[in-house]
């Protein structure tokens, strides 16, 4: 047996044959069959070894017990207590799954996929009424992905470790290297962001996750800082989102675009009768919307490709057709064709459509 194995899975292992015992285990079985203790090393290495893993199982509540038996010249031996161990049974109404299900579909284009669909299987198999219809059938949240930052991140997090990443600036689309602490990763609006000390600037900071171009990269050791007791992450995301202070006119095509039409407010007179000078795309509807940051919602209006189409103001304009222009690209690398460029085109001239 090699006692190479990362700790945790060793202790796992422990947990597995003290479980299934159907005695005791003494320390030289254990020491013998147990995947990562190593049978050849000295006794004082695998005593100490063993000690700590005890230890580390007891004070994480898994309650090992020692059994000792005249029968057997009164050797001491090990086991988990099976009626301490066991958890009562979990009922689920069907309620409660629809919502359990709800939070596993956030996670479906996400790192944590794979975990939640098999933790939710597992679920299901313990439910009251596992056949029933889920009481939320038909909501879903829309979160875009993250993206593979957020592993690193929320490791990073849970960790208390700096971070390091290349960040693309929602004002200015300047791109800077930035030193991170990270406090806590959010999921709002649609999109994910993390809130931490921004090492640099000493000052908390909100990061959308989708503008970070590259790898995350780990700095330094664990526990390397401590997030204040102050520190509210939520009220810093929604300070960071408020102030709405301009107005994006978009042509949407019928039944298109939900997300948008439901922030979309009435302008007023003159506003209306200036986007109305527009050539407007026929069959489209006009909305006004309000927005703060250009590239948050070039971002979100570029996903609905020809089925929105920016008007006004021209900056706002110009970060969609750059994103259409690179997803043209990429299709053209991809194919070897060169793909119909009519989306592109509608959005740059914001009329020719018919």
């Amino acid at each position: 047996m090699s006692d190479s194995l990362p700790p945790a899975e060793r202790l796992l292992n422990l947990v597995i044959a003290l479980v299934n015992t159907s005695g005791r285990m003494t320390k030289e079985q254990i020491r013998s069959s147990v995947a990562g203790y190593d049978p050849e090393a000295s006794d004082d290495a695998f005593e100490r070894m063993f000690e700590r893993d005890k230890e580390t199982l007891r004070d994480l509540g898994v309650p090992v017990v020692t059994v000792t038996s005249a029968a057997h010249g009164d050797e001491q031996g090990y086991r988990v207590d099976p009626d301490a161990y066991s958890l009562p049974p979990m009922e689920l109404s069907a309620a409660q799954l629809g919502v359990l299900a709800l939070a596993a579909e956030l996670w479906q284009d996400q790192t944590l996929r794979t975990d939640a669909n098999r933790g939710l299987t597992k679920l299901r198999v313990v439910g009251a009424t596992p056949s029933e219809t889920d009481a939320v059938a038909g909501l879903a949240p829309r979160i875009h992905p993250a993206g593979p930052a957020l592993g690193p991140l929320l490791d990073a997090a849970n960790a208390r470790q700096v971070v390091s990443f290349t960040y693309r600036a929602a004002s200015t689309g300047e791109v800077l290297t930035r030193r991170v602490e990270p406090w806590r990763l959010i999921a709002s609006r649609g999109g994910w962001y993390l809130v931490g000390n921004d090492q640099a600037r000493s000052a908390p900071r909100v990061f959308r996750l989708s503008r970070i171009v590259g790898p995350v990269t780990l700095l330094g050791e664990p526990s390397a800082f401590v997030v204040p007791a102050d520190a509210d992450p939520l009220a810093l995301l929604v300070n960071a989102q408020q102030g709405a202070d301009r107005t994006a006119w978009l042509a949407v095509a019928p039944d298109r675009a939900g997300a948008l039409r439901s922030r979309a407010v009435v302008p007023d007179e003159v506003q209306a009768q200036e986007a109305a000078l527009a050539s407007v795309p026929v069959g489209m509807d006009v909305l006004a919307v309000p927005y703060s940051r250009t590239t948050d919602l070039a971002d979100e209006i570029t996903g609905y490709t020809d089925a929105v189409v920016v008007l006004a103001p021209p900056d706002l304009r110009e970060e969609v057709v750059r994103r259409l222009r690179e997803a043209v690209a990429m299709g053209e690398r991809l194919s070897g064709a060169s793909p119909p460029d009519g989306t592109a085109a509608a959005h740059e001239g914001g009329v020719d459509r018919g």
